[in-house]
């Protein structure tokens, strides 16, 4: 009788959480960074001010919707013109504003113009910036990939980037606007049109602050790169981001005696009745 003498096999497996930072960075791609490397941007932020898309250049006094209220981008004469035209419908409460519409993404840039609150999602491979306005997602691959050749428009576009120090650096090609028309920035009928680019900066300036500088250009409607900044104020701890349900022509209920139109709370009941 023969008996068979097998080797002995040892398999070892080593969790990359128990690695150090510096030999998981050298096992992944170059251009994605270890968790404990990137900056902590946690929690919910509100943009700071109103929803006029380039504050630094606004005159007139008011919101966006209010008449005179206007910014002054770096527009070619046939882009300040159609403008003029947008501010025009604005005064009239006509400017088709196409987010009005529940469900159509707000887009890129716009998406750094929303009220309520946001959340920024720093992973290795990718960043993501939640909205609860719309909702919304945008997307920014950092695994060193590149910008899709075969590119189609979409509303978010197409973003990839990398980082310098503390800093997300990333460009945003391949937009669109609602129904493949111009791209609309905010309610005062601001507009870019399907050839515009971005490139975006998004850095922490201190512990309660994050800071969107986007330079945008675009060929057709602009004389030159235009620079718009926005800042994010961080809520306060333990605030949440909740969904946003929307469905088109979801309308608020009107006070039946004065015809006022009333805001809902959470408990159903209006909070501006008389």
């Amino acid at each position: 009788m023969h008996t068979t003498v097998r080797p002995l096999v040892f398999v070892f497996t080593v969790s990359l959480s128990l690695l150090p930072a510096a030999a998981l960075a050298q096992a992944q791609p170059s251009a994605v960074r270890a968790y404990d490397t990137l900056p902590d941007w946690s929690g919910a932020w509100s943009m700071v001010g109103g929803t006029v898309f380039d504050r630094a250049t606004q005159t007139g006094q008011g919101g966006a919707t209010a008449a005179g209220v206007r910014s002054h981008p770096p527009y070619n004469a046939e882009w300040e013109a159609i403008y003029k035209s947008h501010l025009e419908r604005r005064d009239k409460n006509l400017f088709p504003d196409t987010i009005s519409n529940c469900g159509v993404p707000a887009g890129f840039p716009r998406h750094f113009n929303l009220p309520d609150p946001y959340e920024f999602v720093v992973r290795p491979e990718q960043v993501w910036v939640l909205t609860e306005n719309g909702p919304n997602v945008l997307r920014i691959y950092t695994d060193g990939r590149k910008h899709l050749e075969d590119q189609w428009a979409t509303y978010t576009g197409d973003s990839v980037g990398h980082w310098e120090g503390d800093t997300l650096v990333f460009t945003t090609v391949a937009l669109k606007g609602y129904r493949d028309k111009d791209v609309i920035l905010d309610r005062t009928g601001l507009v870019l049109s399907d050839q515009s680019r971005a490139t975006t900066r998004i850095r922490k300036t201190d512990p309660k602050t994050i800071q969107v500088q986007m330079t945008i250009e675009d060929p057709k409607a602009l004389t030159k790169p235009w620079v718009v900044t926005k800042q994010f104020t961080k809520m306060p701890e333990g605030t949440r981001v909740y969904d946003y349900g929307c469905a088109e022509n979801n309308r608020n209920p009107a006070d039946i005696d004065t015809g006022k139109t009333l805001v809902i709370g959470p408990d159903g009941k209006p909070l501006n009745k008389e």
